[in-house]
């Protein structure tokens, strides 16, 4: 059952990408199910439910006795701007009150979830991880009630280093600190490497809760544009040569809120360049597991000779959001990392720790993931297809390829922050843009999640929020 999902999804790949080459046209018919059986070595059956989820995300219709044909519908907005138009200079954040707002969505289940960056329940594997978690707490009752040493379940950290060969980080599980999440590994880093007044490099639009850290931390911004393509070394040489810069934080990986993606020459490029001038990079990686390619993409830290990149990942995104598992790899600041995680919290969740170490020794994280991903994929183009039906027309967002955010840039003249609050009398989610950035860059942009979820409320919920749009 499960196989046959994925080669459906294959279809409508195949079919979209058509449609993105205009190989197929509006009013165009579809080759017929026999036709595209033959050509994609697949049953008919597959390509009959391929077929009919896209009919249910309105790119085909069906035609009695002449078969399917290409919908208006079908159409994606253009990307938004390639590089915002930054001021390079040294920022302090002032967005926590507005932040704390847009945080308030969090567990709250009356609101659409676009607002928040979180597999959608039906997906997450409750049931598995329930059962695991169980019989760890009947099997070694003392054990899961104890603390766990400070730097964490040493199964956890073993599968940890096994997984983190995927990425191109070979590592050992002593090298290995559990966290509660990935924020506080984050936190813990720069807590380490910098003191108050220090200037931090980041990509822009960034993470908020980034922000906010620098914001309580009394650390100045100096932010880069990050686009489609990612981010460009030459911007971080030139921050470089401008200002002294202690430290840096960098999504190579599908950055939230743009979902940019730098390539591994440009990784190894910037890494690099920060290691010549001896910058530390703490490099977030919560999103590398949900990919839409073939192959996971590597880390900056798989191109670090020096031990200056501090990899930190969380299974938050992934697998469950309220166990906050998260780990870091801190290399050459090991030590001082280590001291700050024992004066913060002790140790992570004891039981959390052994359920997730179980779950991925026993083979469920790689499945799970499949299904992830492939499901946030068919959302985000479901969201893609409605903010083109239901958008203003010089709306634009792009199509990541991995992550699960869109970001969008409506027209100018749409105040973010004022549709977001009307978003919200409505029951609706969103993240305006302008809390992604110390600097007023991003006013008319919004960050649109995607929990690997569609269906009819969220249709009309981007109605709604396409006729917000539209009064500006």
């Amino acid at each position: 059952m499960k196989t046959e999902m994925f080669r459906y999804r294959k279809v409508e790949k195949h079919i979209i990408a058509l449609v993105d080459s205009e190989a197929l046209k509006e009013g165009q018919k579809l080759p017929s199910l026999r036709q595209l059986s033959r050509q994609l070595a697949v049953s008919i059956s597959t390509i009959s439910q391929a077929y009919l989820e896209l009919e249910k995300k309105g790119i085909i219709a069906a035609r009695e006795r002449s078969g399917f044909y290409l919908t208006s519908g079908a159409k994606r907005l253009p990307p938004p701007t390639g590089r915002p138009r930054l001021d390079l200079i040294p920022t302090f954040g002032q967005r926590n009150d507005l932040i704390q707002t847009v945080l308030e969505a969090l567990g709250n289940r009356s609101l659409l979830p676009l607002g928040v960056v979180c597999p959608a329940e039906e997906l997450l594997p409750s049931k598995t991880l329930t059962r695991i978690l169980s019989s760890a707490l009947r099997e070694n009752p003392t054990l899961a009630m104890n603390y766990s040493s400070v730097n964490g379940d040493i199964e956890l950290r073993r599968q940890v280093a096994l997984r983190l060969l995927n990425s191109g980080v070979t590592t050992t599980p002593d090298e290995i600190l559990i966290t509660s999440g990935a924020m506080e590994g984050i936190s813990i880093a720069l807590r380490a490497l910098t003191h108050p007044g220090d200037n931090v490099l980041i990509q822009s639009p960034s993470y908020f809760c980034f922000l906010q850290l620098l914001e309580n931390c009394g650390l100045r911004a100096i932010e880069i544009p990050s686009s489609t393509t990612g981010i460009d070394p030459a911007d971080v040489q030139d921050a470089i040569n401008r200002f002294a810069i202690k430290a840096a934080i960098l999504v190579p990986n599908f950055n939230n809120p743009d979902g940019s993606f730098t390539d591994d020459t440009k990784k190894q490029e910037i890494v690099e360049i920060l290691a010549e001038h001896s910058i530390p990079l703490v490099e977030d990686d919560v999103y590398g597991d949900l990919y839409f390619g073939e192959k996971r993409p590597a880390t900056c830290k798989s191109f670090d000779q020096q031990e200056q990149v501090i990899l930190c990942s969380s299974f938050s995104k992934t697998v469950a959001p309220g166990y906050r598992i998260g780990w870091m790899i801190p290399g050459r600041y090991y030590r001082e990392a280590l001291n700050i995680k024992t004066t913060t919290n002790i140790c992570a969740a004891t039981p959390n720790q052994m359920a997730i170490a179980t779950f991925l020794s026993e083979g469920y994280y790689e499945r799970h993931l499949r299904r992830l991903r492939s499901a946030i994929q068919s959302q985000m183009e479901s969201l893609l297809l409605s903010l083109y039906r239901h958008f203003p027309e010089t709306t634009k967002a792009g199509f990541p390829e991995g992550g699960a955010a869109i970001w969008v840039e409506l027209p100018e003249g749409v105040d973010a922050v004022k549709l977001f609050y009307q978003a919200r009398q409505k029951g609706i989610g969103l993240a305006p843009g302008p809390i992604f950035s110390t600097q007023d860059k991003y006013n008319n942009f919004i960050r649109l999640s995607c929990n690997g979820i569609w269906n009819a409320e969220m249709e009309e919920g981007m109605k709604i929020l396409g006729r917000l749009a539209q009064k500006g």
